[in-house]
C-alpha cells in the first residue's frame, strides 16, 4: 500500500522564508516579462492605427489594442500584489534575524552572569579586609626599620646656626692670633739681604751705583 499511496510519515519539508522570498521575485519577473511583450505588441496596434482610415480594419485593431491594456494592467496589479508580498516577508526575515540575535545575546549574558556568580562566590571579602591590613602593618614596620637604620650617632638632633657660627668666628680669631701666614706677605725680603731687590724697570743713579759696588768690594 506505501508502494502506491506513499508513506504519510515521509512529509516534504515545509518551505522557508527565504525559499517563499525567492519563489515570489521569480514570478514577479516572469510577469514583469509578459508585460513588456503586451507593451511591444500595444506599440505595433498604435503604428497600424496610425496607418489605417476609419473603418472595420481600425477598429478591430482598437479592440485589440484594449484587450491588450487589460491584460497589462492585470499583470501590473499581480507584480505591484507580489512586490508587497516580498517586502512583507522580507519584513518578517529581518524581524526573525533581530529575535534569534536577542535570543542569542540573552543566552550568552545570562551564561556569563552564571560565571561571574560562580567565580565571585570563591571570594571571601574578610580575608581580602585582613589581608589588606596585614600590608598596612608591615608596611608600617617598614618605614620604622628604615628610620632606625637612619639615624646618626653622636649628633644632637637640634643644632643651632648661632652657635656654629659663633664657633666658626672663634677658629678664624685663633688662627690670626698663632701669627702671620706663610703666605701672609709674598713681597716681604728675607732677613739674610741687606737691600732689597731693585725691580727690572727702575733706573740706577751714579750714587746707589757707587754705593753697590763698594758694599760687593
Amino acid at each position: 500500500m506505501n508502494r502506491f499511496f506513499g508513506n504519510s510519515s515521509s512529509k516534504v519539508p515545509k518551505p522557508s522564508l527565504q525559499d517563499a522570498i525567492a519563489s515570489t521575485d521569480a514570478r514577479a519577473a516572469s510577469i514583469e516579462v509578459k508585460i513588456r511583450k503586451l507593451d511591444a505588441e500595444l506599440t505595433k496596434c498604435k503604428d497600424q492605427m496610425s496607418k489605417l482610415r476609419n473603418g472595420p480594419g481600425k477598429q478591430a485593431i482598437q479592440q485589440r489594442a484594449l484587450r491588450t491594456l487589460k491584460q497589462k494592467r492585470m499583470y501590473e496589479a499581480q507584480v505591484a500584489q507580489l512586490t508587497q508580498q516580498t517586502f512583507n516577508m522580507e519584513s518578517t526575515a529581518i524581524a526573525t534575524d533581530n529575535l534569534r540575535n536577542t535570543m542569542a545575546t540573552l543566552d550568552a549574558m545570562t551564561q556569563a552572569n552564571k560565571e561571574i556568580k560562580k567565580q565571585y562566590g570563591k571570594i571571601d571579602i574578610d580575608k581580602i579586609e585582613d589581608m589588606h591590613y596585614d600590608m598596612e602593618d608591615m608596611l608600617e614596620r617598614a618605614n620604622e626599620i628604615q628610620e632606625t637604620l637612619g639615624r646618626s650617632y653622636d649628633v644632637p638632633d637640634e643644632l643651632d646656626e648661632a652657635d656654629l657660627e659663633a664657633e666658626l668666628d672663634a677658629l678664624a680669631l685663633e688662627v690670626e692670633e698663632e701669627g702671620p701666614s706663610y703666605l701672609a706677605d709674598l713681597n716681604k725680603a728675607p732677613d739674610f739681604i741687606d737691600e732689597p731687590p731693585v725691580e727690572v724697570g727702575e733706573q740706577q743713579t751714579p750714587e746707589r751705583h757707587e754705593a753697590i759696588k763698594t758694599t760687593a768690594g
